[in-house]
């Protein structure tokens, strides 16, 4: 994941999640309609996959997929409505927003083709500056490793997105890249599940990371965190279907239904694990069971020897004690 291209605002993969926002907006509106308290707040995607909320009072309706440029932090950037009105609002509610409390920028108008001129500037100078801070980097022996960065576009302020596995002194870098750039300098931390994002690569499923194509929220996935690995399958070792780019488990692991499967492989007909039978050999426990062959493999403690008998076999056959 050395090479990072942001998979946000102007990439092919943004397009399709505008395509699923435009269809939601779509069907919202068709079963509740239009509020006007709700009317001029948007959801704003900007770079490096931040989303934020702006009230617009520039009285042009806003589209979702339209260009716009928004206060920030004493600017303004580029960004692409993502969501409007009552869908807009209801994200706002449910990420803690208070409207009383919590002040909302502003869009300051909608972009036009100058803008999106300069913002093609912007992104040139992107590579360069990103050349320079891993030579800063280096100098200053520091132990971390730089994602991505982003210019503004008033082009007063880059930000610097890395991951490290321990704290990091950076304050000599910022002094040295505040003193190249001319610009303010912040440096932001992220996780490897959001450098994974930011590759835009292709998982082991042949298909482009969910991450980076259509899941609008990393987190740490309470399903995936352990590793669903199969209690009825021995000898083989399957982390490399568990463990993602990011080197964590992977986020599709939370849409599997282990205990569906399982009954669907017909494991209520067969007998638990370490439990003995008898033969015409002497008393022999099970040791393993493999569902896909519909094998039943069986020990005998006396010499250790082992034997695969099919489940078939194994019913015809032995009686469970």
């Amino acid at each position: 994941m050395s090479n990072v291209i942001c998979s946000c605002t102007l990439g092919e993969y943004a397009k399709v999640r505008l395509q699923l926002s435009r269809m939601l907006q779509r069907e919202i509106e068709e079963l509740y309609g239009q509020g006007d308290e709700e009317r001029n707040i948007c959801e704003v995607e900007l770079k490096c996959c931040r989303r934020e909320f702006f009230v617009n009072p520039t009285g042009e309706a806003s589209e979702i997929g339209k260009a716009v440029i928004i206060e920030a932090d004493g600017g303004y950037d580029y960004g692409i409505v993502y969501s409007t009105g009552l869908i807009a609002a209801k994200k706002m509610k449910l990420k803690g927003f208070d409207e009383k409390k919590d002040s909302l920028g502003a869009i300051v108008r909608f972009a036009d083709e100058n803008d999106v001129e300069e913002l093609g500037t912007v992104r040139k100078r992107e590579p360069e500056i990103r050349d320079v801070c891993i030579s800063k980097i280096k100098g200053h022996g520091l132990d971390m490793k730089l994602v991505d960065v982003e210019l503004r576009l008033d082009q007063q302020k880059v930000t610097v997105y890395y991951t490290s596995t321990h704290r990091v002194d950076f304050r000599a870098l910022v002094r040295d890249l505040a003193s190249e750039f001319k610009a303010r300098i912040q440096m932001v931390q992220i996780t490897t599940r959001e450098e994974a994002r930011r590759a835009n690569s292709f998982g082991a499923c042949g298909c482009v990371l969910c991450c980076s194509s259509w899941i609008q929220k990393i987190h740490a996935n309470p399903f995936a965190e352990k590793q669903h690995t199969s209690e009825y399958s021995h000898g083989d070792n399957h982390t490399f279907n568990v463990i993602g780019q990011c080197n964590r488990p992977k986020c599709c692991l939370s849409y599997s239904k282990h205990e569906k499967c399982a009954k669907k492989a017909g494991m209520g007909n067969y007998p638990p694990l370490g439990s003995k039978v008898t033969t015409t050999d002497g008393t022999a426990i099970i040791e393993s069971i493999n569902p896909a062959k519909k094998e039943i493999s069986l020990r005998y403690p006396s010499d250790g020897k082992e034997i695969l008998i099919s489940l078939q076999d194994f019913t015809a056959m032995f009686v469970k004690k």
